[in-house]
């Protein structure tokens, strides 16, 4: 019987998880809208830290919704102040959930999940972001949006 000891078999485990990434994942929050509804003037914040190394950055917004949200789409602006440069952007996303025929495209059963990509950004050591995200439906407020979310992951070049 051949005997592993447990700093060997962890230490293998580490090494085959880390090659088998194609991305890193530098930020990834999800913010929680209120139970009663999203209301068109709540923006969602999200402050990225300082980033440890120069790179190519892919942006995400990650969205979570029931049953109880009334549309097919959910339109969002994403506004980013890049620091210290002071670079801003506004991006309106346009998300479809479900096709004409009432499909769902996110995964889940009682609550879905979905993530749409937003955009690819050059960052470089020590630039951080602070980013707010808001919808832009006609109706003031949305019921079934249980979280929204911003991810930033880093790209392999």
């Amino acid at each position: 019987m051949v005997r592993v000891s447990f700093p060997l078999l962890l230490a293998v485990a580490l090494v085959l998880v880390a090659v088998g990434c194609d991305s890193v994942t530098a930020y990834d929050r999800y913010a929680h809208t209120p139970l009663s509804g999203w209301e068109k003037n709540d923006t969602l914040t999200f402050d990225i830290p300082a980033m440890t190394g120069n790179g190519t950055y892919h942006e995400e917004v990650g969205l979570r919704v029931n049953g109880a949200y009334p549309f097919q789409q959910l339109c969002v602006v994403v506004e980013q102040q890049l620091l210290p440069r002071g670079y801003r952007r506004a991006d309106t996303l346009n998300m479809v959930l479900q096709d004409a025929d009432g499909h769902v495209h996110g995964r889940g059963v009682n609550y879905y999940q979905y993530h749409f990509p937003l955009a690819n950004m050059q960052l470089n050591r020590g630039d951080s972001l602070h980013v707010t995200i808001r919808h832009n439906m006609k109706r003031e407020i949305l019921t079934g949006v249980s979280d929204v979310g911003f991810r930033l992951s880093a790209m392999k070049e």
